[in-house]
């Protein structure tokens, strides 16, 4: 008998389809509970919650909290801001520390390209956008920025069409 090598841990998936069925189930009806998941699905109440443990110790679950709209709040002006740094300074900290204590913005990623860091920021209107951004430039560790407003959102944050690929990708035919 021959037994096929595994595949490289980076190629296997950290979840199954019961995995799956579950994120799909609280992505679509975030209220649903753990009662109403196990309900839903057929399967101990047990196991769903197991499942949502191991999902969240994993970091594949971030979070059960609430979506929330920063328009619905009265901020309706998104923008992206492309920050340059100083180079040899500590490094990205500094900055990100800095952009932490900046209630508007909403997220930093590292990028590469002419950039250091891209960042989210909203603002109440375009008079407030300027706000942020002279907050967010008034960093001895920023040394340029480029920022470009968003006119409408066409395509949301999105992890279910992700989740749908998985589960057929875990799901036998």
């Amino acid at each position: 008998m021959t037994t096929q090598p595994s595949p490289p841990s980076s190629s296997r998936t950290p979840v199954d389809a019961l995995d799956c069925r579950i994120l799909l189930l609280l992505l679509r009806e975030p209220g649903i509970g753990v009662l109403g998941a196990s309900r839903r699905l057929g399967v101990a109440r047990g196991t769903v919650q197991a499942r949502l443990d191991r999902l969240q110790a994993r970091g594949v679950l971030r979070s059960m909290a609430p979506d929330v709209d920063p328009a619905a709040l009265g901020y309706p002006v998104t923008a992206f801001c492309t920050l340059e740094i100083r180079q040899g300074r500590g490094g990205h900290a500094p900055v990100v520390e800095h952009l932490a204590a900046i209630p508007e913005v909403l997220e930093a990623h590292t990028i590469t390209g002419s950039g250091d860091v891209l960042i989210r920021i909203v603002g109440r209107d375009n008079a407030d956008l300027q706000r942020v951004i002279d907050q967010v430039v008034d960093d001895t560790h920023v040394t340029r920025a480029s920022t470009v407003i968003s006119l409408a959102t066409r395509l949301d944050h999105r992890v279910v069409p992700l989740v749908e690929l998985l589960l057929a990708e875990a799901t036998p035919t």
